[in-house]
């Protein structure tokens, strides 16, 4: 059990939570809880594997998952934002209804022929760098380092821009955004959309780039809901959520890893010789988002953590409140 294998392998499957929980960081910074990620990310996982077999260009399924998932996620914003919905019942409804749409059109999709894979690279200098170069600059996909550059891009556009600021105003106040002009509906499209199609890149690096070549309802595995459990374990932050996400990655991989018929010295593993124990590895990160989900409900731990203050509640112009 080579750790640089495991933390490398960490780094690759975290890229795909990093991508839906900076998505979903966006969407609810903006007051839009969406807890419809899990079945976003199925659709953009099989709309990107769909093109990318027909075409044979893996970066036409990356655009393809990513503005499906995006338009998908609008159907959310319009009955919570212009229809005041329920949030949460909006959010699972979309959840059931994308995994249901993405069986029926996925259906086959595994045995439709040859997949084009997006590529890998290894980055000259940085690789040598000792410890971290073979674990985040060796033999990575594209899309781990188009991570790279948006944890930073997206901490700068969320503290240091304008159009962050109007973000954070209309997940706080958005009566007094509105007041000072600015479009609190509109604003709350634009990022559900976002946070949309950057779950449909996260479902679309699973199918291109980190497990291709299968699709089913097992695609995902669950990763959403891990990423909306993430957004709150990194407090709404870009950079804790990438700490979170690498984590999470290699835990999976580790959990995998140790399973084996041995780990160190050639040593008896009771991990492999009694499945039972396996079966518990593998629900510690789900059990650890349920915890996360649970406490993240309770408005005093919200506050404390630093929730958006009107994350949750529909806006409508001239009412007191939020």
């Amino acid at each position: 059990m080579d750790p640089i294998i495991i933390l490398q392998a960490g780094v690759a499957t975290g890229t795909v939570l990093l991508f839906a929980t900076l998505g979903e960081i966006l969407a609810e910074r903006s007051g839009v809880l969406n807890l419809g990620v899990e079945g976003m990310m199925l659709f953009g996982a099989m709309s990107a594997m769909s093109l990318a077999v027909r075409t044979g260009n893996p970066w036409l399924g990356m655009l393809a998952g990513m503005f499906a998932s995006g338009l998908l996620s609008q159907v959310h914003a319009i009955i919570t934002i212009q229809f005041r919905a329920d949030q949460v019942v909006s959010g699972l409804a979309l959840n059931f209804a994308a995994v249901g749409l993405s069986l029926v059109f996925g259906e086959g999709l595994s045995k439709a022929g040859a997949l084009a894979l997006l590529p890998t690279y290894t980055v000259p200098w940085l690789n040598q760098i000792p410890a971290l170069g073979p674990i985040f600059f060796t033999r990575q996909s594209v899309m781990v380092y188009i991570g790279y550059l948006l944890i930073p891009l997206v901490w700068v556009y969320i503290h240091r821009t304008r159009p962050g600021m109007h973000l954070r105003a209309i997940g706080e106040f958005p009566a007094a955004a509105d007041a000072l002009g600015i479009n609190v509906a509109r604003l709350r499209h634009f990022y559900v959309f976002l946070g949309g199609m950057l779950a449909g890149v996260a479902g679309a690096t699973i199918s291109l780039a980190v497990s291709p070549g299968w699709f089913s309802e097992l695609t995902t595995s669950g990763q959403g809901w891990i990423a909306i459990g993430l957004v709150i374990f990194a407090q709404w932050d870009p950079v804790r959520a990438a700490f979170g996400s690498y984590a999470f990655g290699a835990l999976r991989r580790l959990i995998l890893d140790i399973q084996g018929p041995t780990v160190l010295l050639g040593l008896r593993n009771p991990f492999y010789y009694n499945p039972y124990w396996g079966f518990f590895l593998q629900m510690i990160p789900y059990a650890f988002t349920i915890v996360v989900l649970v406490l993240g409900s309770r408005e005093a731990m919200r506050k404390r953590l630093g929730s958006p203050a009107a994350l949750g509640f529909p806006y409508v112009r001239g009412e007191r409140g939020l």
